[in-house]
């Protein structure tokens, strides 16, 4: 091991110790004091964030640094993960909770304030400390969150090294990292999720975002437009659980667009047109780095296409969907691909075969009020979390308005590589002890009974 990574791990190594020997009141101030900093300075950390990822809109990294300290903290207050955590006298089982260590944790640019925040306090709620591995264009920012906590921690007698900031991340440091550490958290690109996966330690990942969007017929088109719009274009659609699709029923298709377009949607139907923007943000098939979270003006600006400077959202017609088109793909800026369907049947296919190209595992946009044909696609669509009549960008990650984990860390299951199908949450960064009791009143069946 490096000296540099040899040298943080020691320093959370002992702080961990210390931290070890707290109260479930003294852990829970430090967790909720974690989310306060972030709620207080979110103006100037969603600033820095623009300015240093060069991506995102200021105003929604301000309500997402809002949103996430109050919504992680408020499900966590109150909640056990300090010593005996529960009994059960029925079943004979007492549970306790125990810290895990130290967590590596790779955050992404495209969240450079709320995953560290929501992962540290995930982390410490355990009694675990967190190195913390930034993306370079967000150290900056992991910085800035680690000045504001040192100060609170100095206040509360707190050792400083139970949060701790990887100073000039690299992919080469960040893998050593993870490999010295007792777990990790790999939120970002797939090469970093491989990356943790082969650590050696137990790793929580994410997997590629590619929500396949589906209006029902019947539903209000004007609510369920606005609703989707909303999810694409939240922070220039950088959010990996942003509504990527308009799948709507053939006999009110044209109404639908027509509802698109009155809510800031530019719709391209023009095939030439499509394909100079195809260009421009897939070249080679790949999405540009350059799109990125940037708005839908700069990008049209990109493909040589003049947009009137109310547009929020731009609205392909690709000719078919599913594999070898471009627009089936995940596009993390303000783009949608839009598809017609004749059944609901038809409408789950074009779903799922756009889900195979990207995507399988993460989570899909329906806005229904039939609840068989919720049902049905949640049967049968590959995906961790099926998003009903909701803003998919800012709910799928847990929302006062469902019962989802509020986290930054979405698993998408073994079809995305990863080990949960659910929202991270503290309760996967503690080891748990039980004591095994003999059940009271305990009786064997008789083989008849267990095989009748």
């Amino acid at each position: 091991m490096g000296s540099y990574v040899h040298t943080l791990v020691e320093r959370s190594r002992k702080a961990q110790e210390i931290l070890a020997t707290y109260d479930q009141d003294k852990t829970d101030e430090i967790v909720k004091m974690f989310a306060k900093v972030v709620f207080d300075h979110a103006e100037p950390l969603a600033k820095l964030a623009v300015e240093e990822s060069r991506m995102g809109v200021y105003e929604d990294k301000i309500l997402k640094n809002k949103g996430k300290s109050r919504i992680i903290w408020n499900a966590m207050k109150g909640r056990k993960s300090v010593g005996i955590i529960g009994r059960d006298e029925e079943a004979g089982i007492i549970e306790m909770a125990k810290p895990m260590g130290i967590i590596a944790a790779a955050t992404p640019c495209t969240n450079p304030v709320v995953t560290p925040m929501c992962n540290a306090m995930f982390a410490i709620k355990c009694q675990n400390t967190i190195i913390i591995a930034p993306h370079p264009r967000g150290r900056k920012c992991a910085a800035a969150v680690a000045d504001l906590y040192y100060k609170e921690l100095d206040r509360m007698g707190v050792p400083r090294d139970i949060f701790l900031v990887m100073e000039e991340p690299s992919v080469e440091l960040t893998t050593e990292l993870m490999a010295a550490c007792d777990a990790v958290i790999a939120t970002g690109g797939m090469a970093m999720v491989k990356s943790a996966y082969s650590s050696g330690k137990p790793s929580y990942g994410v997997g590629p975002g590619n929500v396949q969007g589906l209006i029902d017929e019947g539903i209000n088109y004007k609510d369920a437009a606005g609703r989707m719009i909303a999810s694409r274009i939240f922070d220039n659609g950088i959010i990996c659980s942003g509504t990527q699709s308009i799948i709507a029923p053939e006999k009110d298709y044209e109404e639908i667009m027509k509802e698109f377009e009155d809510q800031g949607a530019f719709v391209i139907d023009d095939p030439n047109v499509t394909s100079k923007l195809a260009e421009v943000v897939f070249p080679g098939g790949t999405i540009s780095k350059h799109v990125v979270g940037q708005s839908v003006q700069t990008i049209a600006g990109m493909a040589g296409i003049s947009i009137p400077v109310d547009r929020k959202v731009i609205v392909v017609k690709p000719e078919t969907y599913g594999s070898g088109i471009v627009w089936s793909k995940e596009k993390m800026c303000p783009i949608m691909a839009a598809y017609s369907y004749k059944t609901w049947e038809e409408a789950v296919l074009i779903a799922y075969q756009n889900l195979l190209v990207e995507g399988e595992g993460h989570s899909a946009d329906i806005q229904s009020d039939n609840r068989a044909h919720i049902e049905y696609a949640g049967v049968k669509l590959p995906v961790s979390r099926v998003m009903v009549n909701q803003t998919s960008s800012s709910m799928a990650g847990g929302a006062f308005a469902n019962s989802l984990n509020p986290t930054t860390t979405l698993g998408c299951g073994s079809w995305g590589n990863n080990a949960i199908s659910e929202n991270l949450f503290f309760t996967h960064l503690m080891n748990k002890s039980r004591i095994v009791l003999v059940k009271k009143n305990w009786k064997q069946p008789s083989d008849e009974e267990i095989f009748s």
